[in-house]
């Protein structure tokens, strides 16, 4: 049965989806169908089809109570709107339906794990969350709530442990055909650690163990976990709240964390060897990944920093899209992240320039566009006196622009959006150390009409940043302080 706040989410979203036009959403990035959307979840593939939820508020473009959204799509970039999958109508729900995930079970039905949320007034006399974790299951369109909900609780969590900061369940089904499930929660000590549970058919869970403990080193609570097996290593991700910057490899508030190393199944210990930030960019959370049928492991991020959400104003139709999805890889202990492969069948209007030798400002013939898929690779023109600066400027006419800029002595690479028409103080740019011997490098730019991904060598580093300019500022030009030696391999996307 379909609850009255659900059916009215419902209603409410097909008629406001129609108040907004196609070429006022990114092209191939999903957005909200209406309202507000942040982290993804359930990311999944089901009957023949990739299925994304996420958090979702229909009513006003700004965070408000949690309903999950839903879209399918057949290549990750192409996405269809299917009806609100999720409402908070339960008492153990009232609050919101947060993160989480799915899997398809044996007898064919889709099954959804998330945080349902419940303020109470707790024993200190203080009224505050109380975060469980509960399923509902389904057929792709319609899903039901367990009538045992929730199935992890306070009780199955480690003493002295939060009960309000439990959230964000990622469930996979193992080779053994048991299920697991890695939830983010906070210790005693106030950071964050991930908690790993087992089931053996999906509905009653047991906690396992600790899987993973920040100590304070990486911010506070560690958000929306996701942990899997790729190129013969463990890898754990997770988004870590109120960070401290450590050079240059992570950012102050809400960032990313890429940790890899190894994990033992018997008694559910992961031993970390390396850890990185997922992307260097403004904006980029709560990443989660799906494995696709051909065995590429592909990840998909919010494409938002919760420190920007006023960048967008809440009385525009819609806030908050998707990162293009990424294929990863490991490679050294590194993680590679790569823009997905059905990308390159919808790139049109090839135009070459190879050997551009140039310093000052130039702009190249038939390189324009807000819909781009653009190929770069720097060398230094003067090996004897390496230029000081390199930048490249899209999104740009005579008021706004949008820049990517390197120096090679430093080995910085920055993006930069103060001019791309936003009216607010808040983070403007991001710097990242990158790898470049002499002055060399590679970059891979890819436009959606309200947002810049660049992809640093061949995958090493990525950065990722929205901006709302006007689209008819679709110029691109080059500025290089000193002499500087480009190739340039520009596509249109259709």
């Amino acid at each position: 049965m379909t609850s009255q706040t659900l059916r009215e989410a419902r209603k409410y979203e097909e008629a406001a989806e129609k108040m907004i036009k196609k070429e006022e959403r990114p092209d191939f990035h999903l957005s909200v169908r209406t309202g507000w959307m942040n982290d993804p979840n359930g990311f999944s593939y089901y009957k023949g089809e990739y299925h994304l939820f996420y958090q979702y508020y229909p009513y006003e473009a700004k965070w408000n109570s949690m309903h999950w959204g839903h879209a399918v799509s057949k290549d990750l970039l192409h996405w269809e709107y299917l009806p609100a999958a999720l409402a908070p109508d339960e008492s153990y729900d009232k609050d919101g339906c947060f993160s989480g995930s799915a899997v398809v079970l044996p007898d064919g039905r889709h099954l959804l794990m998330y945080t349902g949320v419940a303020k109470e007034h707790q024993a200190n006399g203080v009224f505050g969350d109380v975060q469980t974790q509960c399923l509902a299951v389904g057929d792709g369109v319609d899903y039901e709530k367990y009538e045992m909900n929730p199935v992890l609780d306070a009780k199955d969590i480690p003493e002295g442990s939060s009960k309000a900061d439990f959230r964000d369940p990622k469930m996979w089904q193992d080779r053994d055909g048991a299920y697991y499930c890695v939830v983010g929660n906070r210790p005693a000590d106030g950071s964050g650690q991930i908690l790993l549970y087992k089931s053996e058919n999906g509905f009653e869970w047991k906690f396992k163990n600790i899987l993973a403990e920040n100590k304070n080193r990486f911010g506070k609570m560690w958000e929306c976990p996701d942990f899997f097996e790729l190129d013969g290593t463990w890898v754990l991700l997770v988004s870590p709240q109120d960070m401290r910057p450590k050079g240059y490899e992570y950012h102050n508030g809400n960032g990313t964390l890429c940790m890899t190393g190894d994990f033992e199944k018997e008694t559910g210990a992961f031993t970390e060897k390396t850890n990185q930030s997922i992307d260097y960019g403004i904006d980029f959370y709560a990443a989660q990944t799906v494995l696709t049928p051909d065995g590429r492991r592909v990840m998909i991020g919010w494409m938002q920093n919760w420190d920007t959400c006023n960048l967008r104003s809440p009385e525009a139709p819609w806030v908050g899209q998707m990162s293009l999805p990424r294929e990863l890889s490991v490679k050294n202990g590194r993680l590679y992240q790569n823009p997905i492969r059905e990308l390159n069948e919808m790139r049109c209007n090839q135009v070459v320039h190879m050997d551009v030798a140039f310093s000052g400002t130039i702009s190249l013939d038939g390189i324009k566009g807000r819909l781009v898929d653009m190929e770069l690779t720097l060398r230094p023109g003067d090996e004897q006196n390496l230029y000081q600066k390199f930048a490249v400027r899209f999104a740009q006419n005579e008021e706004y622009q949008t820049s990517l800029s390197f120096r090679p002595r430093e080995s910085i690479l920055k993006v930069d959006r103060k001019f791309s028409g936003s009216r607010r103080a808040i983070i403007h740019q991001r710097r990242s150390l990158v790898n470049s011997t002499d002055g060399n490098l590679k970059l891979r730019i890819i436009l959606d009409r309200f947002s810049v991904e660049v992809f640093v060598n061949d995958g090493e580093h990525v950065l990722t940043a929205i901006m709302y300019t006007e689209q008819e500022a679709d110029g691109i030009s080059f500025y290089a302080d000193g002499d500087v030696v480009m190739d340039v391999v520009k596509y249109d996307l259709m």
